[in-house]
This record gives C-alpha cells, structure tokens and sequence, in this order.
C-alpha cells in the first residue's frame, strides 16, 4: 500500500483535472508566458483578446493564432501550422504543466516565466 501511495505522488498529473476553456481564459488572457521542456525554454506566447495568441519559439520570429476548447484540451491553430495543436492545461503551485494531446508520449511542458515587456516579433513589439 506504501509503494502504491509514493507512485501516486510522484505522478501529481494522475489526480489533476485539466483546465477548462473559461479557467484557461481567466489564467491567460493579457499574459505574456514562456514555456520550457525540461528546465530549458522552448517559447512564448502572448494571449490576446478573442482568444487571439502570438506565438514565437524564440527565434524572433512571430505566428498569430487563435484557441479554442475541444474535449479536455485547448488547441491552438497558428498561420504557420494549420493542423490544431492540442493540450491538456494543469494549473499548478507555479504555472501551468501540459500535456502534448496529439502525442501524450512527449514531454510535458511548463510555464517557465511570466513576462511583462511585451513580445518582440519581427522587429514590433506586440
């Protein structure tokens, strides 16, 4: 039974219940996040009004896009990827952690930062 109850709590995504569109609204809107996978950053993103996004992987490069709620997930379509990207969204003590619904086998990313300059794409800042 010991064994059993240490499994459980070093997999806290087991009990989690995801974020729904409204709680990933109210967590998102108006915020500028960097995520990582495992402790290194792999982009940002600014949530707009509307369930606008901008995304950029660092690059200085910048993709608008747009959310929305399927199922358990919140999936994003961006102009340079049409296909949905979808994600389970956990709040946690320190962000939010994700889970990569169209390949759950991936790692899971985090919020790593928040960031209150604004995003710098091509050269403007949005």
């Amino acid at each position: 039974m010991l064994r059993f109850a240490l499994i459980l709590l070093a997999c806290p995504a087991i009990a989690d219940t995801p974020m729904n569109a409204s709680e990933f609204e109210a967590f998102s809107k108006g915020r500028t996040l960097t995520f990582g996978i495992d402790g290194e950053n792999y982009g940002v993103e600014r949530y707009l009004p509307g369930r606008r996004v901008i995304w950029s992987f660092l690059d200085g490069q910048c993709e608008q896009g747009y959310w929305y709620e399927e199922n358990t997930s919140i999936c994003f379509v961006y102009d340079f990827e049409p296909e949905p990207q979808c994600w389970q969204m956990f709040e946690t003590a320190t962000g939010i952690r994700t889970i990569f619904m169209n390949d759950p086998q991936t790692t899971a990313t985090y919020q790593i930062s928040e960031d209150q300059e604004p995003l710098i794409c091509n050269g403007l800042g949005a």
